[in-house]
């Protein structure tokens, strides 16, 4: 009887009766708009959540630690060492200049993106430089840029796409008004491209969403009708991300950029089949390549049939472009699934990618990784060459394009609502300044926590007069036991289901809001990749803690052929390394039979013995303020382990795939550290289980 008595507290919130202005929600209602922030126009669907203009948000804690690092690493001195981005013979810069595709746009994103979230001079005066020369690069009939030529007539349009999302940031950031001009301008020149060559080479038929979105973000700044049936003719010319067994093709980027094009069309007409294809195409590479922890799948660069192991890997930049679509379907759709599955990507998949200083990155990184090093592991991997080696010159996509990931999460930490309100999807210390309720009073947001490392939040709000809005909090999934206070009193507790909180009431400066989503352990089961288990402790997944050695080689020895230095650079500046493990690392992990299978079925009861397998130990922050390293991080588990003899290197010296359940372990249990896998640059995080 109490075990039913708790199981109904925890699938429920409940609401404070004495607080009239507290209600428990699925989705936010859109029937005003927000009169502060542009937003979806008619005919347009209405937005579930809007952003803030570039700049609102203001990174602190980690995360501003993470943004220096970028700035001190790769992505802020790449311009110096990147032939792709050399000054002297650009086409992006000079009409006729050698180079001119993707990677000047891919590197500016991120890097402009960068400079906007620290407010960095430097950075904002190098950027203007190359958004000028774009904007001065445009002809009499629209067009812009290096006019990239194919084996037809047409150009190639992906790197503009690429340009407009630049230059819709600068705009946000600047209010610099050549950029609607430039835009529209542009778009009345894809209006005269017949539809044979729109889109018709491979990257930009698949990635004609950004396109898409782009058109979306203009209409709603100028209203001009011609840009409707626009839409519909990029959309028309894009490859079909709404099949319902398949995909246009298995590129790991592709997929995690382009699923949500179907989602950015239903904008447009409100066809909620185009809305349910998003969905479908999210959950369709899930069930064949997700069998594995870290809110992405197995896919190396393209995934194949048969290579579903957590061993494969997925692009850095794969990651990044998952975030971005995360953000951009939560603005969408108001489903926290989306949330959800960008702080799975964010804190277990992508900090793991690049090195502790973020001067060197990973062409691929996998769930299960027990060496990284410059060896080729064709056809473990899909990929030839030194592809999992932490090299500055890992590839010319990912090298260019992995900058835009923390500076676009860090703008959607606090975003607007419909009713004029602020709702928090993510959590992370930050500051916002948003206007809300009738007046569009401004009103600063500060936001104190470390989560994912600690599962307190704290939002105080600073306003010169008393304003009345809603206020949405996010109530994780995996919370079993939420807990809500507002200045010292208890609003909300119980559990979430992946919903939101509205406070709505009448705000005064020094109002606080406290937020405790108590974390515990949990286990997932991945039946198809032999049965092996992920532990859990609330967003993070974690890892086998291994030794991890890291051997310095010289990047010129391992660069990968389609990456260039500039004449002068120093490579002895921007060295690769392989970590090699310096301890075991074929374990499998002990979680004893009656939380391995639990008799009454309940998986609340299941993650009740697991916690008797798996202890915390609460370490302090890291003196250095980055909590994504393994001898950093403050959360360590002590568990059991047996060795998995059988399981070991494979003929290309890469990690082995899974073993079967009936593979023999070791009859000696041995202790071992489980830490969040984001921290884990070698990690096992699908383990074998033992009893």
């Amino acid at each position: 009887m109490k075990r039913t008595f708790l199981t109904v507290f925890c699938s429920i919130l409940i609401i404070s009766s004495c607080a009239s202005g507290v209600s428990r929600v699925d989705r936010i209602t859109c029937d005003s708009r927000n009169a502060h922030y542009v937003s979806n126009a008619d005919p347009l669907v209405p937005q579930q959540f809007i952003k803030l203009p570039v700049g609102t948000v203001k990174a602190s804690g980690w995360l501003l630690r993470q943004l220096e690092l970028q700035r001190d690493g790769l992505n802020g001195h790449l311009g110096e060492i990147s032939a792709w981005l050399d000054k002297s013979d650009n086409a992006w810069l000079t009409t006729g200049g050698k180079w001119g595709w993707e990677e000047v746009p891919y590197w500016l994103r991120g890097y402009a993106a960068l400079g906007y979230s620290l407010g960095d001079e430097a950075i904002l005066t190098e950027a203007r430089g190359w958004i000028d020369a774009i904007i001065a690069s445009q002809r009499e009939d629209g067009n812009f840029g290096p006019a990239i030529a194919r084996k037809t007539q047409y150009q190639d349009y992906w790197p503009n796409m690429l340009v407009l999302w630049i230059l819709q940031d600068w705009y946000e950031y600047t209010g610099d008004e050549r950029v609607l001009s430039f835009m529209t301008r542009y778009c009345h020149y894809l209006e005269t491209v017949p539809d044979e060559g729109l889109f018709a080479s491979y990257w930009e038929n698949s990635r004609g969403g950004d396109n898409l979105w782009s058109v979306a973000w203009l209409y709603n700044r100028t209203g001009e009708a011609f840009l409707l049936p626009l839409a519909e003719k990029i959309h028309r010319n894009t490859a079909n991300w709404a099949q319902d067994t398949n995909l246009p093709n298995w590129h790991n980027v592709n997929i995690a950029q382009c699923f949500r094009e179907p989602a950015t069309w239903y904008m447009f007409g409100g066809d909620q089949k185009m809305l349910q294809a998003t969905y479908n195409d999210y959950f369709l590479v899930r069930r064949a390549f997700g069998q594995m922890p870290g809110g992405m799948f197995a896919a190396d660069e393209n995934a194949r049939p048969g290579y579903i192991d957590p061993r494969q890997g997925t692009e850095t930049c794969g990651f990044a472009e998952q975030m971005a679509s995360d953000e951009i379907l939560t603005l969408i759709t108001g489903d926290p699934l989306w949330a959800e599955n960008l702080e799975d990507v964010a804190f277990n998949s992508y900090p793991a990618a690049l090195m502790p200083d973020l001067k060197a990155l990973r062409y691929l990184t996998s769930a299960n990784m027990a060496i990284s090093d410059a060896k080729n592991h064709r056809p473990s991997i899909q990929n030839g060459g030194p592809m999992v080696a932490m090299n500055p010159f890992s590839s010319r996509c990912c090298q260019h394009n992995h900058g835009f990931a923390w500076p676009y999460y860090s703008q959607y930490l606090a975003l607007a609502t419909p009713d004029n309100g602020v709702g928090f999807t993510l959590y992370n210390d930050c500051s916002a300044r948003v206007k809300v309720g009738d007046s569009g009073q401004e009103v600063t947001f500060t936001e104190q926590t470390h989560y994912p490392f600690d599962e307190r939040i704290r939002i105080t709000v600073q306003t010169d007069k008393a304003v009345s809005f809603p206020l949405y909090l996010r109530i994780p999934s995996w919370c079993k036991r939420a807990v809500v206070r507002c200045n010292g009193r208890n609003i909300a507790a119980g559990a979430g289901k992946g919903n939101y909180l509205r406070v709505e009431r009448n705000w005064r400066n020094g109002d606080r809001i406290d937020i405790r989503f108590a974390m515990d352990l949990s286990m997932r089961r991945w039946d198809v990749n032999q049965g092996s288990v992920s532990v859990d402790y609330g967003p993070l997944t974690l890892s086998l803690k291994i030794k991890e050695e890291y051997r310095r080689v010289d990047t010129r020895s391992t660069v990968i052929g389609d990456s260039k230095w500039q004449a002068g650079a120093n490579a002895a500046d921007w060295p690769t390394y392989e970590i090699l493990p310096g301890s075991d690392w074929n374990y499998a992990l002990c979680l004893g039979k009656k939380a391995l299978v639990c008799g009454c079925g309940s998986a609340w009861c299941r993650d009740i013995k697991l916690r008797r397998e798996i202890k915390l130990r609460r370490g302090t922050w890291p003196a250095d303020g980055n909590p994504f390293t393994a001898e950093g991080c403050p959360l360590q588990f002590r568990a059991k382990g047996r060795l998995v003899p059988s399981w070991g290197y494979d003929a290309t010296g890469f990690t082995a795939v899974l073993p079967s359940p009936c593979a023999p372990r070791s009859d000696r249990v041995d202790d071992i550290t489980l830490i969040p896998m984001g921290a884990a640059r070698l990690r096992i995080s699908a383990f074998p289980p033992a009893e």
